[in-house]
């Protein structure tokens, strides 16, 4: 199966190049192409995409920019002709980073890459059950420490994307759970899990207080991404 993805590069040339390397592979399509961050956010609350090839600098707002402003967490490769930004993108959960001029096999590469973590996360089909009594929704389990551990929902303080990789935080201790914070989000349905951040998930029942653009949570810091700063807003009902 192709992924769908879109382009943000203010070169075209470079466009053109990663354009012609997303056609030979045959493994991903491109929706579009945008030389800055304003008009590919446009493009990005319209329609959703599986992966994001994303330039750093660019006129305007960076590359950094745009994925503080994400409302959902695609995959994201950036690429750049510089080696600086690796500690950045460390710190963005990014999926890949290629670093300019790559060759297609390098591409090729990332692209592999992000299909078998794709089809990892994917659940297993549903196998048709007889009608039980609804579960527990007060607790999920997860698998950390090579057994399935029972976590209350209200003893969570946040989630914490850790690229393929998920950290339960509690006040006492903390797990980290192979899976996806899109993953979590589903199964923490309820009024008190709120997604401040593509890389956070808080329990706002254990906010201490808010300060600019950070939730500060029994000791923990957490930062508010500006596309989620609305519903954060909303949710939150700050006035």
């Amino acid at each position: 199966m192709k992924l769908s993805c879109i382009i943000v590069e203010d070169i075209q040339i470079a466009a053109d190049f990663l354009r012609k390397f997303c056609e030979k592979s045959d493994m991903v399509e491109v929706k579009g192409h945008f030389l800055n961050v304003t008009d590919a956010l446009e493009f990005l609350d319209r329609e959703k995409v599986d992966l994001l090839f994303l330039d750093v600098e660019m006129p305007g707002a960076t590359g950094f920019d745009l994925l503080d402003r994400l409302t959902y967490s695609p995959k994201i490769i950036l690429t750049t002709s510089k080696t600086e930004y690796a500690f950045n993108a460390f710190q963005y959960h990014v999926d890949d980073y290629l670093k300019k001029p790559f060759t297609f096999k390098r591409f090729q590469e990332a692209i592999e890459k992000l299909q078998q973590k794709t089809a990892a996360a994917a659940p297993a089909p549903a196998p048709v059950q007889p009608t039980i009594t609804a579960p527990d929704t007060e607790f999920l389990f997860i698998k950390a420490e090579d057994k399935l551990i029972k976590l209350k929902k209200d003893d969570i303080l946040f989630l914490e994307s850790m690229r393929d990789y998920v950290k339960f935080v509690t006040q006492g201790k903390n797990y980290i759970t192979y899976s996806t914070l899109k993953n979590m989000e589903e199964k923490l349905i309820g009024p008190n899990f709120l997604k401040v951040h593509r890389s956070y998930i808080v329990n706002i029942t254990k906010i201490d207080d808010i300060r600019g653009n950070t939730i500060y949570l029994l000791g923990n810091q957490i930062p508010i991404g500006k596309g989620h700063k609305e519903e954060v807003t909303a949710r939150l009902n700050i006035l």
